[in-house]
């Protein structure tokens, strides 16, 4: 790369079907372009026959510009088909959170981002109620209240696209925001917003679900990080976990215990994301970890 760019190191994501010669393929002309290769990753799919890979790779005195390199491999990726991105490892993504009045996720959220564990940047957080402004100010970040009815959703949701477009916000996280986003908002976020669901998707949804739990007598409870689609909490999992429990828990108990696993797994899910290692695939998604 020349002088004036502002990264040494970049992630290479590729999916595309699967056939032979893929690896030999990228590797060869990184290669080529005097770039050293510092990870790579990558899954072919017997099911859907299509191949997944994340390289992580850091210029030389010879790799040409990102420009000239986006052009250079375009005829690699045409040869095999390929949807890729080449991504700044350097640069920070942009995330805003949207919460309501539950403040766990958040809060870990934001040890995680300020303790450097989460390399991300946060322009905003976004709430429909005002509980949670302090903890927001705390760690100066602007608190935007957006107050929402029935009758003022769609109106309230602009609001949030508007913010989201202003801070130039390249992932959502819906941190508890009790809310359900609209099909439009929901389009519009496609690939790019995350939810954490408070059970082991896809049982107990809905309201008190622990609630719903401790009446089945489970043994295991559990979140799931999941995309955003227009079908209610039928998105692609990210990330889950599980701990194990029995009839002595209580409701309450449960949910004790159900909140540091959201805590976990929403921030496994938020970092998988901003590293480049999660990978569309249908319904489904691949995590190169």
């Amino acid at each position: 790369m020349s002088e004036d760019e502002k990264s040494e190191s970049y992630v290479l994501t590729i999916s595309c079907p699967d056939t032979v010669g893929i690896v030999a393929a990228v590797a060869g002309f990184l290669a080529d372009q005097d770039a050293f290769i510092n990870e790579s990753s990558h899954f072919g799919d017997p099911e859907t026959r299509r191949f997944f890979m994340r390289t992580v790779f850091t210029c030389g005195a010879f790799t040409p510009p990102a420009g000239e390199f986006v052009k250079r491999f375009s005829r690699i990726a045409g040869r095999f088909q390929m949807v890729w991105g080449l991504h700044d490892a350097e640069r920070r993504q942009r995330v805003t959170i949207l919460v309501s009045k539950a403040d766990h996720c958040l809060n870990d959220l934001l040890y995680r981002y300020r303790t450097g564990e989460l390399r991300i940047e946060i322009p905003a957080i976004i709430s429909n109620h005002p509980d949670l402004a302090p903890l927001a100010e705390w760690h100066d970040i602007p608190f935007h209240h957006l107050p929402l009815t029935p009758e003022t959703k769609l109106e309230q949701e602009e609001a949030v696209w508007g913010l989201i477009n202003q801070f130039e916000i390249d992932l959502v996280v819906l941190a508890r925001y009790m809310q359900i986003l609209s099909p439009r908002l929901c389009e519009r976020l496609r690939g790019r917003c995350i939810n954490i669901h408070h059970s082991f998707l896809p049982g107990f949804k809905g309201a008190r679900p622990y609630h719903q739990a401790h009446v089945r007598g489970v043994k295991l409870i559990g979140a799931t990080a999941h995309y955003v689609t227009t079908d209610l909490d039928e998105g692609p999992i990210i990330e889950q976990a599980v701990e194990r429990v029995d009839h002595t828990y209580s409701p309450h108990a449960l949910a004790d215990v159900g909140r540091d696993i959201e805590n976990v797994v929403l921030a496994r899910a938020v970092r998988y994301h901003v590293e480049h290692r999660v990978l569309l695939n249908g319904t489904k998604t691949v995590v190169l970890r």
